[in-house]
């Protein structure tokens, strides 16, 4: 008897969705909006399991439909959005008033930007591959990255170790 097309899908999901749902957090800025990335592009993936499962690469596939996805979503959204309020409470560490500073300084960048700044220092793609995944050049990536960067100079101390 042959193989449900979604063999192996259920545990892909179980396994790599936490690791998913943070890469969507950071390019979306927004809990609700991060889950809804994930399970669109989960659903896509789903679609084309049988060739990705013979390949290998069903998370590498995910992850640019999540990119491709946001950038369209960006493209068609041309109202600012605000967030509303603060993130909730987690368990603190020792590094916890930087990841805040960090998380609260990356919300602040347009979507272009945090997406470049998450592909290039989160994800650790090169400028060629950041620019591939999201469909722009290379310049635009180098200029949004600088824009990005600058902006985060402003809004942080992070070279000095310290929060704003």
């Amino acid at each position: 008897m042959a193989e449900p097309p979604s063999h192996g899908f259920n545990e892909f999901v179980r396994s790599r969705t936490p690791a998913l749902l943070r890469a969507a957090y950071l390019l979306t800025g927004d809990q609700h909006l991060a889950e809804d990335l994930v399970q669109s592009a989960l659903a896509r993936t789903h679609r084309a399991w049988r060739r990705l499962d013979q390949v290998g690469n069903a998370e590498a596939y995910t992850r640019k439909i999540m990119y491709h996805l946001q950038v369209s979503w960006w493209r068609r959204r041309r109202v600012a959005e605000v967030l509303p309020g603060d993130l909730p409470e987690r368990p603190h560490h020792d590094d916890s008033a930087l990841r805040m500073t960090l998380r609260a300084a990356l919300l602040t960048l347009p979507p272009r930007q945090r997406a470049v700044i998450v592909l290039r220092f989160f994800e650790d793609h090169t400028e060629a591959e950041t620019a591939h995944l999201l469909g722009v050049t290379v310049g635009t990536v180098k200029s949004q990255t600088s824009k990005a960067l600058a902006k985060l100079r402003t809004l942080t101390d992070l070279h000095e170790g310290s929060p704003a």
